[in-house]
């Protein structure tokens, strides 16, 4: 029996209310979880927007062709592009979310929440504006190295690389300062405008890129490509003017303040700086990858010119699917669980994980089968355009094969590395990465110099790296939380595995099928027609049979749509 302070024993109008104290704090729960999981959904959506639009760029960008002078932009694109990966997907969000999100709960947080954001802000600007200066005297000593020394002269190519670089660095700070004010909007509550900013870098990249097009004559010329990555810092600069007008409809108006020095900004920077270094030792093995490859490229070398294109093409197509499912469910739900693991809640930190991680293995799982079967049609649709011809196609499709076996590990790693960064144990998957990237690089040019799998051994290292990756994460994640629901996890698996497999015999079915029609996929309307028939008839295979199997994820994906329509017809009643 219930007893009041003084042992007395509980009437029953105090029972009354613990039972409801109780009911709305389970209520409150249920509401504040299902906000962040209906978040992911709508980031979802806009994150399809968004990875559209990545998608016609990069279409755009095949009337260049893949050759040495496109290989040139993709490489310079990647250098500010590694920012964007570092801090607006990784180190600024892992490190600044946790401390951000506490400090909103204690007294009078929101104003100190908007101090420590100013003073983020400030401190991030000048780190950035000078990393950025001694970058651009960098790249000016290289290109006048040649001459002080009287050496041989840079390769056009690499001319040209230095050359855009240089146009596109002002991108590398405006996009962590769009990171960081996007990490304060998710924290918030708000995911719409940090999921669809990248839209606008992508529709006016895609604007230059026509324009420079039309404007030349069928082939690819430096200026033409100067256009667009002039477009590129334009477009940052758009972004960041965007993301200040939100914040200030918040109450969060983007200050600037470098002094004083907020008391949660050196906590901000213990947890970012073993984030920056395993995420920046990922990034920049990937960088030292493209720039093997680029000097590998070439009369002679192992790899043809074009090999950068080809690539960031397969990758575009294989990050399309894992973008929209499980980067997107991973930053909605970050916030989620670090508000659990800041409140010590174990019990809700451990279900949150086992859902996420249930819905990432599902959507890798069937998504990475699907692009491996209609890598051809999907790659010959989308770029087989321009100077981009049927050998371009047919090497981007087996890269991104490559790439597609490990879906099911890069959705997966998404989620569980985010439960590491919530916890604020950003040390596990720092070493974890650091070992992995060195086997990964190691592996892929090993497999190169033999002459395996051309480029494709790219995609091969990174499939092994990183399902041995989640693997690990996931058994030292169990070691530190307890257990997190290994039965239900291992059952879904089953039942993707199962779905997976219906969906795969369906659409080789009707490949063949199509084939023996004359439908061969040798056209890009031919393929237009398999992609429409066949991603659909796979889809609704793999709802069909997960359905059959009573698979829980898809209560949880489609309740809240089922929920609504309830609610509309009762109200039409």
């Amino acid at each position: 029996m219930e007893a009041t302070d003084n042992n007395r024993p509980a009437t029953d109008g105090e029972r009354r209310d613990h039972t409801q104290r109780d009911r709305q704090q389970r209520d409150g729960e249920h509401k504040e979880r299902e906000h962040f999981f209906g978040a992911a959904k709508l980031m979802g959506v806009l994150t399809v927007l968004s990875r559209i639009a990545g998608m016609a760029r990069a279409m755009a960008m095949a009337n260049f062709g893949a050759n040495a002078l496109t290989d040139a932009f993709t490489m310079a694109f990647q250098i500010p592009n590694l920012f964007r990966r570092l801090f607006a997907e990784g180190a600024l969000s892992a490190a600044f979310v946790p401390v951000f999100t506490q400090t909103l709960q204690e007294a009078d947080g929101a104003d100190k929440a908007r101090r420590l954001l100013a003073n983020a802000m400030g401190l991030l600007a000048l780190l950035m504006v000078g990393l950025m200066v001694l970058i651009q005297l960098g790249l000016l000593a290289w290109w006048c190295w040649p001459v002080l020394t009287g050496g041989e002269a840079l390769a056009p190519k690499y001319r040209l690389m230095i050359q855009m670089l240089a146009v596109m660095l002002p991108f590398m700070v405006t996009i962590c300062l769009l990171a960081l004010a996007s990490a304060a909007l998710n924290c918030r509550g708000h995911f719409w405008y940090p999921a669809s900013a990248p839209v606008l870098l992508n529709l006016v990249i895609i604007a230059a890129s026509l324009l420079a097009f039309y404007a030349g004559d069928g082939d690819a010329h430096p200026w033409q490509l100067l256009i667009i990555s002039a477009s590129v810092s334009v477009a940052g600069v758009l972004q960041l003017v965007g993301v200040y007008w939100l914040l200030k409809r918040t109450g969060f108006p983007l200050g600037v303040m470098l002094r004083p020095i907020q008391p949660g900004i050196g906590q901000i920077a213990r947890l970012m700086g073993p984030v920056v270094l395993g995420l920046g030792f990922f990034q920049l093995s990937e960088l030292l990858a493209s720039v093997l490859a680029m000097a590998l490229a070439g009369p002679g070398g192992p790899l043809e010119e074009g090999v950068l294109v080809r690539l960031a093409n397969a990758r575009l197509l294989y990050q399309f699917p894992m973008g929209v499912l499980a980067i997107s469910l991973g930053v909605a739900v970050f916030p989620l669980l670090s508000r659990y693991a800041a409140r010590g809640d174990m019990e809700n930190l451990r279900h949150s994980i086992n859902r996420a991680v249930r819905l990432s293995f599902m959507e890798g799982l069937a998504s990475g089968a699907g692009l491996f079967l209609l890598a051809v049609p999907i790659t010959r649709l989308l770029f087989r355009q321009g100077a981009y011809g049927d050998e371009d196609v047919l090497a981007t499709a087996f890269i991104l094969q490559t790439y597609a076996v490990g879906m099911w590990a890069y959705c997966t790693y998404q989620i569980i590395v985010r439960a590491f960064y919530a916890t604020k144990d950003t040390r596990t998957p720092l070493i974890l990465s650091c070992v992995l990237q060195v086997v990964q690089l190691g592996l892929a040019f090993s497999l190169v110099w033999v002459g395996w799998l051309n480029a494709g051994a790219f995609g091969v290292a990174t499939a092994v790296t990183f399902t041995i990756n989640t693997v690990l994460l996931g058994v030292f994640l169990r070691r530190r939380l307890g257990r997190l629901g290994g039965r239900s996890m291992a059952v879904s698996a089953v039942r993707s595995l199962v779905a997976t497999a219906a969906m795969a015999g369906v659409l080789h079915g009707m490949l063949a099928l199509l084939e023996s029609q004359g439908i061969t996929g040798a056209t890009r309307g031919q393929c237009g027609l398999i992609v429409a028939i066949a991603v659909p008839a796979g889809g609704l295979t793999f709802i069909a049979v997960a359905a059959a199997l009573r698979a829980p994820e898809l209560g949880e994906l489609a309740g809240p749509i089922l929920q609504r329509l309830r609610r509309r017809v009762t109200s039409d009643e």
